[in-house]
């Protein structure tokens, strides 16, 4: 009798899984996706219905051949992947390669690696899910219409090697638009005034001031608080009123994908890739000693908060066990869901609550261990009762002025014994409620001590840090809980975004490509439409909705759109954004911001009457601040080519001499006699990593060629002279010169693709 077969996405799922099905199933893993959309070709066929063309991931071919030969004899074939929208296409894909007459294929969800879950799912499985099938597949489908008929009009117009994403260029946009609200900010000067004051009994506390005559006080700058102070010299500080209020704070619910990342990220400073990585080991099974192998966690890509009653209820049992009866909610608590696509998921939560973070201590490392407790604490907490806290509020009147005190006290801490969030420590942190307040009565008389005026500016929205990004995406419904660490991942690996000190700053590129694509897609890259577009997504996964008529509709505009952008998205290689700065050469014409090989610059609008060109920064308000080059110094040599005298001049890596005739003539010199074993041309070498300089040698036979400085370090050399000037087409440092009897002497560029050609004297 054959063996079953259970296939399963991760191959550190194996073992845990084969512990708990024993002998009679084999269990195999497809390591991640078998098929997916071609690497060097769109692979939709447009025409036909947007038919993806699947083909076998380069080198899965053994993966596939290792498949093939654990299906040999088996008639059922149980597949168990991740239970997401990517975990359902693997199942597809695999039962395409795997499909045989007779052969029965299962559809079975692992929500978390456990006997009771394993035994209980492959005791009862499904069929397939056709409609999650086609809500991955779509997604897939509408990313390569996007990134791979986008990014070659970015290779055309701007430079090669740069991509385009239908939800990560959103992202890109969110942090290019904080950085310019930021850029335009301006500070606004306002002023506080707190009163220390004295009752009867200690101790002395603080008191803002609020109100004069009844209505909302706003102190623009010190003149006017000086006023105030004058006009409250001598004043009878009264305690008017006292308010007692009791207040009910409930426990958060336990973690979904975002805001486990979110937490984890500003509790334990992992970032957003790190905190799913780390998860993923908790949810795969951690050997617990003597080869038990256990899934501690449940699935983490989740943005369901629904967990099940036995789960609850044992989280209740252990809280009366520590915590007494009264730190638990009697009954289990749940929360209402937002999205009902993945309602089918419980929210992360541990697999069983006795495995409590002490006790897994000795079997998890650092990180895991962090995780692991942050993800335990925060679902037991959701458990217990309501923290209770006491606010008293006092109001102090002197004259027309009202100032008011207020303190907090945790009458029952409830569930912040055992876990408080990050957002509940902040807003305790922004309340004036830490203030300590003696006993006091209405109508009591204050000693005043002192008043302390403060200035202070308004402050700039702040920049987003990868915890906030997360939440600005998943409240703006971009993206979904498997995506969020990929979208942060992305965008700094294309070079648009930077992390400087924890917070997303856009690069000068992120900036370019992010204007021209929004203003040439101003539907595909809006924040609202693509949000739409996920909803849309989960309606196929309900079968709401076709997934052709979703395709259909988004092409429809989309193909206009790219018809448009090939003929009227400004050439950042050739013509470039204009600025509204005059040339300082021709002073006649306005700078362009232009790309070329090696980044942005400003050249002037003119060329190539005028060849003006040179790099710049942005300053902390986003204008443009051009890098002055430096003065030529003259000496005492004249060239030898020519007759004028020759000047310094600064390069990389140092002073070299010039001719001051440049351009008519390009002639340079080193100003070392030697210089490793070479004239000097003051071009640096181009090859990556290199700090050497091109120097003119001879080959054995006498012919002149151009090398690296730092030979045999590095082999760089090329025939034609190079000269120092920076290409005024793509931006490359340096162009070469060439003599042909057809056309003379010129100077072109070396870049490919580029074609750039001046003639000499020109």
């Amino acid at each position: 009798m054959s063996r079953s077969l259970v296939i399963v996405e991760s191959p550190t799922k194996v073992k845990t899984i084969r512990n708990y099905l024993g002998g009679d199933y084999n269990v195999v893993a497809t390591v991640g996706h078998i098929r997916d959309l071609p690497e060097n070709e769109m692979g939709v066929d447009v025409e036909n219905g947007f038919k993806p063309n699947y083909t076998t991931i380069p080198g899965k071919q053994k993966v596939i051949s290792a498949l093939k030969k654990a299906a040999e004899g088996a008639e059922d074939i149980f597949l168990a992947p991740d239970p997401d929208r990517e975990g359902e296409a693997i199942a597809w894909h695999t039962a395409e390669i795997l499909k045989k007459k007779g052969r029965n294929f299962h559809r079975i969800l692992f929500h978390e690696l456990t006997r009771k879950a394993i035994l209980e799912s492959i005791s009862h499985p499904g069929e397939l899910d056709r409609n999650k099938y086609e809500a991955q597949q779509t997604r897939r489908i509408l990313d390569r219409l996007v990134g791979y008929q986008i990014s070659p009009i970015l290779w055309k117009k701007v430079k090669s090697g740069l991509s385009a994403g239908r939800v990560q260029s959103v992202a890109v946009r969110m942090v290019c638009e904080r950085e310019r609200a930021i850029q335009q900010f301006r500070p606004e000067e306002y002023w506080s005034l707190t009163a220390l004051l004295e009752g009867s009994l200690p101790p002395v506390f603080k008191a803002k001031l609020v109100k004069k005559d009844g209505k909302k006080l706003v102190i623009p700058n010190e003149e006017t608080v000086q006023t105030i102070i004058a006009e409250l010299n001598g004043a009878s500080f009264v305690l008017d009123d006292v308010q007692t209020k009791t207040t009910r704070r409930k426990p958060l619910p336990p973690f979904i994908t975002s805001k486990l990342q979110q937490e984890a990220i500003r509790k334990l400073k992992f970032t957003a890739k790190k905190t799913m990585s780390v998860a993923q080991e908790l949810y795969e099974g951690i050997e617990l000693g003597g080869g038990q192998q256990v899934g501690l966690i449940t699935y983490m890509r989740t943005d369901s908060t629904r967990i099940g009653v036995e789960a609850a209820q044992e989280a209740i049992d252990w809280i009366r066990g520590q915590f007494g009866e009264n730190h638990t909610v009697g009954k289990p608590r749940f929360y209402a869901n937002k999205n009902k696509v993945q309602d089918a998921h419980e929210a992360i939560r541990p697999t069983s609550v006795s495995n409590t973070p002490e006790m897994m201590a000795p079997y998890l490392s650092k990180d895991q261990l962090a995780l692991y407790s942050l993800i335990w604490k925060r679902f037991v907490a959701s458990q217990m009762a309501d923290a209770i806290i006491d606010t008293l509020t006092l109001s102090i009147l002197a004259r027309s002025y009202l100032f008011t005190a207020s303190g907090s006290t945790v009458k029952f801490p409830g569930f912040m014994a055992l876990y408080v969030s990050v957002d509940d420590e902040m807003a305790d942190k922004s309340k004036d409620g830490q203030e300590k307040l003696p006993p006091i009565r209405s109508g009591e008389i204050l000693k005043l001590q002192q008043l302390e005026p403060k200035q202070h500016f308004t402050q700039p929205p702040p920049r987003f840090s990868e915890a906030s990004l997360v939440k600005e995406l998943e409240e703006n419904g971009i993206g979904r809980p498997s995506t969020y660490a990929s979208i942060l991942t992305t965008i700094r690996s294309k070079n648009y975004v930077e992390l400087i000190k924890g917070y997303f700053v856009p690069s000068e590129l992120g900036f370019i490509v992010n204007d021209l694509i929004v203003a040439s897609f101003p539907d595909v890259f809006d924040v609202d439409f693509t949000a739409k577009m996920e909803t849309d997504l989960d309606r196929i996964e309900l079968s709401e909705l076709e997934s052709h008529e979703i395709l259909a509709r988004f092409y429809e505009q989309f193909k206009h759109d790219l018809t448009h952008a090939d003929e009227h998205m400004i050439s950042m290689k050739r013509l470039g954004t204009p600025t509204d700065i005059d040339c300082p050469e021709c002073k006649t014409r306005k700078l362009h911001i232009k790309m070329g090989k090696n980044g942005h610059f400003l050249a002037c609008s003119g060329y190539p009457d005028c060849r003006y060109s040179c790099n710049y920064t942005r300053s902390e308000t986003g204008s443009i601040q051009m890098e002055e080059r430096p003065s030529a110094e003259t000496v005492d040599q004249v060239c030898e080519k020519c007759g004028a005298p020759m000047v310094i001049r600064q390069g990389k890596f140092g002073p070299f001499l010039a001719c001051s005739g440049y351009p008519a003539c390009k002639n340079t010199r080193s100003l070392n006699e030697n210089n490793a074993g070479g004239k000097e041309t003051g071009v640096n070498c181009p090859k990556p990593g290199c700090n050497g300089i091109l120097v003119q040698r001879s080959s054995k036979r006498g012919k002149v060629f151009y090398g690296c400085s730092r030979y045999p370090d590095c082999d760089y050399a090329i025939w034609d002279r190079p000269v120092p000037n920076i290409c005024p087409q793509c931006g490359a440092p340096f162009l070469v010169e060439k003599t042909t009897k057809s056309r003379g002497t010129f100077l072109s560029c070396l870049t490919e693709g580029c074609g750039y050609r001046e003639t000499v004297g020109s």
